[in-house]
């Protein structure tokens, strides 16, 4: 796991990465300090991708709200800086993935990216399956409690404007989570560790480390307070059912190879949040949504397991060579 290259790092600096041959031997001692760097990072490609990713997102939002005092942000801020705070949030794993497919791969990484970026071909039953899962299973949730209390209802039935909460969930959708994001989770993260560890455990390990990247915009955003908020809201917002999700998306990736196919799965899911969600949830009847949704998921996922006849999670795949990626 990512533990596991952290580990390694601290042992020796020297040591050629597990993951194969064909991986580039230590910098030389007294390399330039910039190779030397290069060198680590083309050893430990995932974990510097996760750094990279992190920093850049923090780094960002922390210019844009002026600095640590910004936390959390008061509605006033929220409002007025949500646009400029969002985008900067959404660099991370973009530019992070860019920047990593370059040093590690080159050019022949950039040709793989686009490749996947632009694979459609893939047959009707994937993208049934990443554009309407979530927005199906959004509308069972919300409908099936709203049997309890009308505060549940999708949030496109309550919506005063429902015009604008349909344009922005879908252009946010796109852009934000499925474009930008995607960028880095499935170009970048997804494929590296798929060579080492099966659907499952890939899925777990980004769907845990997504849940953790959301922490800073929404600790922002929505100002949790009180034993509620932090103690069972906020860590059920991150990590309750986004690796279930993602344990999903990295299913139908592996069966499809199309960066395009994962975008929309995880432009529909966003989408599916902004416009089906229940609208002004807070306290305890944020908590019961959070709880049911996260169950639903995770039957979901049981669901999708039992109708793959109980095979076994597909191994760990093996590195493309050269000339698989150019072709």
């Amino acid at each position: 796991m990512i533990q596991e290259e952290v580990g390694s790092v601290m042992a020796t600096t020297t040591a050629r990465t597990p993951m194969g041959a064909g991986a580039p031997p230590a910098a030389p001692q007294g390399a330039p300090w910039s190779a030397t760097i290069v060198g680590l990072v083309r050893r430990r490609p995932v974990l510097s991708f996760y750094a990279l990713a992190f920093a850049v997102s923090w780094a960002g939002i922390l210019l844009v709200i002026g600095g640590p005092r910004g936390f959390p942000g008061t509605p006033e801020h929220v409002q007025r800086l949500f646009l400029p705070v969002m985008l900067a949030w959404l660099a991370g794993p973009s530019v992070a993935g860019v920047v990593m497919t370059g040093v590690v791969d080159g050019r022949a990484g950039y040709r793989d990216l686009l490749a996947r970026m632009t694979r459609w071909r893939v047959g009707a039953r994937w993208y049934a399956a990443a554009l309407l899962t979530a927005p199906l299973v959004y509308l069972a949730a919300s409908l099936a409690l709203a049997l309890t209390s009308s505060a549940f209802l999708p949030g496109i039935l309550t919506a005063s404007d429902t015009a604008a909460l349909l344009l922005m969930g879908l252009a946010y959708g796109l852009l934000g989570g499925g474009f930008l994001e995607e960028l880095g989770w499935t170009g970048f993260a997804v494929p590296r560790l798929r060579r080492r560890y099966g659907v499952l455990s890939t899925g777990l390990i980004v769907g845990l480390l997504w849940g953790a990247y959301h922490f800073s915009v929404i600790f922002w955003a929505t100002s949790p307070s009180g034993a509620l908020a932090l103690g069972l809201i906020l860590p059920l917002q991150l990590f309750a059912w986004l690796p279930a999700y993602r344990v999903l998306m990295v299913g139908v990736y592996d069966r499809t190879g199309s960066l395009l196919v994962a975008m929309l799965m995880h432009a529909s899911l966003t989408a599916g949040m902004l416009i089906l969600q229940p609208l002004a949830l807070a306290g305890v009847t944020l908590a019961i949504w959070l709880l049911a949704w996260a169950a639903t998921w995770w039957a979901v996922l049981a669901t999708v397991a039992v109708a793959n006849g109980g095979q076994r999670a597909r191994p760990p795949l093996r590195k493309r060579t050269t000339a698989e990626v150019a072709s």
